[in-house]
């Protein structure tokens, strides 16, 4: 380089370019797809670069082949050809992420000091560089051979083909591994994604990705060989409830149970504090006894059994005081252990650990519904084989009466008059710990196919799955966990009860919350921007059409209004409720239930 040349600084800072460039924040940096020819890196690429546009963040796309028909068209395929071509690369890279822009690198570059070169050249400008190893075998490369060009190494027609009769040396610690030959191209895009969002480049509320912690298949027999010579904590069974609700990401962007910052962020605020506030409403945290914390707190890693058998890895454990009655206080507004959900918490441990975990495989419970324990990504894989335009979500805790579905069926209505074509219902009930006077959730399964079953609702258009969190009675602050749990399915709708997760007051004859405060909550609440709320509208017994109706004052002598109450007292008695309360089928399935309970004394 010539002793003439002086390097001329910007005088407009990443931090003012990102206010122009990347919604209010600098998010240059290159992401670098490597792999052998037809591994999809391109395709990977151009994806990734159609999300992030359509987000809203600035992203353009390198492509080898591209290149080739212009900047580097004088360079041929000979190692020093390939090295400076990777070099020129490297430095384009670095100048589009030093604008601002989401540089998406898709270039076989075959050489690792090559890759390390444009690493370095990243580094030193203080850009960040994120390695992808599309890890695609060379015989389904060779199978896909989309431009024809191995059958033509094979021939002898091209002499130096990547992986035929030139080299591949694979990154040996890539930030990111996808495997295009195993998964489908919207999951490989949404691992990148993920890597994006934990370092701050993307914001979360832009893209709540579905952040999944499995352990990779690959490496579930060395993880739980290294689990089992780990220090190890007992779970119980609500644990090991969050702990599904943690590995199926169904908390994104929670990487484990929290630790004291995000706990404090949780109960103070309502939300974690990333780039943009995420709503996180209730605390998912590990209590643990402080025999347990003596036995294991200076341990790097801990394994974490639930009936004597491992299910997960918890890394660099964090333990500080369980504050129980502040947690409580603060979550339901009342420290009163007549509630069943704090009861629970008075008598757990004095001590909460929290910490990132690896979940060595998918948490089962082995009684006949885990067909219905549906992960967020299968859920939005689901949708897309429905071709579903809109997703509207109904949580329930609760027996399906024709009054939910006529909100249910108003909301489709609703949404294939402002044009959605094909509006997918998704009938979620709650799947975790409920307290012991609530329906069973075998017998609510029951009863909701019976439901279906009679055509209530319909069967083409309606998707049963069960979500797999324990029920807190928490009210408006629960009613915010409820509804930021479905955006990880990708639902866009959300349906808002009477009295969402409400409960009586434990020694007043009162309720404990307001029934509308929890719909009134969400409508305000921070972090759920993605979702429009479908208010309540209240439903009764029409004794005119003798069927559900919505609610009208003007005509309140026509309506009857058939509580909680006395629809169980009038199961346990075998009798029936007016006709159109409740369909036939499902309601038999009560009448069975609470006919088999004992008999008050």
């Amino acid at each position: 380089m010539s002793s003439n040349i002086v390097y001329q600084q910007h005088h407009v800072s990443r931090d003012e370019r990102g206010q122009v460039m990347g919604k209010g924040a600098f998010r240059g940096c290159t992401v670098w797809f490597t792999g052998l020819s037809g591994a999809g890196k391109s395709t990977l690429s151009m994806k990734l670069e159609e999300y992030l546009c359509s987000k809203g963040i600035p992203a353009y796309s390198l492509d080898g082949d591209n290149i080739r028909h212009g900047l580097n068209k004088d360079l041929g395929f000979a190692p020093a050809d390939r090295e400076e071509n990777i070099r020129r690369i490297g430095e384009v890279a670095k100048l589009f992420a030093d604008a601002g822009v989401v540089c998406l690198v898709s270039f076989i570059s075959p050489y690792r000091k090559d890759r390390q070169s444009a690493r370095r050249v990243h580094n030193k400008s203080n850009l960040p560089f994120i390695e992808v190893f599309v890890d695609t075998p060379l015989q389904v490369c060779e199978g896909r051979d989309v431009k024809g060009l191995y059958k033509k190494a094979r021939q002898g027609q091209i002499k130096g083909f990547t992986g035929i009769d030139s080299p591949y040396e694979p990154p040996e610690n890539a930030e990111v591994v996808t495997k295009t030959a195993d998964m489908p191209v919207e999951d490989c895009m949404m691992l990148v994604v993920k890597e994006l969002m934990e370092r701050n480049i993307i914001p979360c509320e832009t893209t709540l990705p579905v952040m999944e912690l499995f352990t990779s298949h690959s490496q579930v027999g060395k993880k739980r060989a290294e689990a089992e010579a780990l220090p190890s904590i007992d779970i119980t069974k609500l644990d090991m409830q969050w702990l599904q609700v943690l590995s199926e990401g169904w908390a994104t962007p929670l990487t484990g149970f929290m630790r004291e910052r995000e706990f404090l962020q949780c109960q103070h605020f309502g939300c974690l504090l990333k780039n943009e506030p995420i709503n996180q409403s209730v605390p998912i945290v590990l209590p643990v006894h402080s025999a347990d914390k003596e036995r294991v707190e200076n341990a790097e890693a801990i394994a974490l059994k639930y009936d004597g058998q491992v299910k997960a890895i918890l890394h660099k454990p964090e333990f500080y005081p369980h504050l129980k009655e502040e947690r409580c206080s603060r979550q339901w507004g009342t420290s009163n252990k007549g509630h069943p959900h704090i009861k629970m918490i008075m008598e757990s441990g004095d001590w909460l650990c929290g910490g990132d975990i690896e979940v060595l495989e998918r948490i089962t419970w082995g009684d006949g519904l885990d067909k219905y324990r549906m992960t967020p990504l299968e859920l939005r894989a689901k949708f897309k084989s429905m071709n579903a335009d809109a997703v509207f979500a109904f949580q329930l805790r609760n027996p399906v009466h024709n009054g939910h579905a006529l909100l249910m069926q108003d909301t489709k209505r609703k949404l294939v008059e402002r044009g959605f074509k094909n509006p997918v219902l998704l009938l979620h009930p709650l799947g975790g710990w409920t307290k012991s006077d609530d329906v069973p959730l075998d017998v609510r399964m029951k009863q909701h196919s019976a439901v279906l079953e009679e055509g209530v609702l319909d069967p083409q258009s309606t998707v049963v799955a069960i979500f797999p969190a324990p029920m807190m009675y928490a009210g408006p602050t629960e009613v915010q966990w409820h509804a930021k749990a479905r955006l990880a399915t990708g639902a866009n709708f959300y349906i808002v009860g009477r009295d969402p997760a409400g409960m009586p007051h434990p020694d007043e004859k009162r309720d404990l919350y307001d029934h509308s405060h929890g719909r009134k909550v969400l409508t305000m609440a921070p972090g759920l921007g993605r979702f429009e709320i479908v208010p309540f509208r209240v439903a009764a017994y029409n004794k005119t059409t003798k069927k559900m109706d919505f609610y009208d004052p003007e005509n309140h002598d026509n309506f009857e209004f058939i509580s909680g109450t006395r629809m169980r007292r009038t199961a346990r008695e075998g009798e029936s409720l007016p006709e159109g309360f409740m369909a036939p089928k499902a309601w038999d399935v009560l009448v069975q239930y609470y006919q088999s309970l004992p008999k008050a004394t």
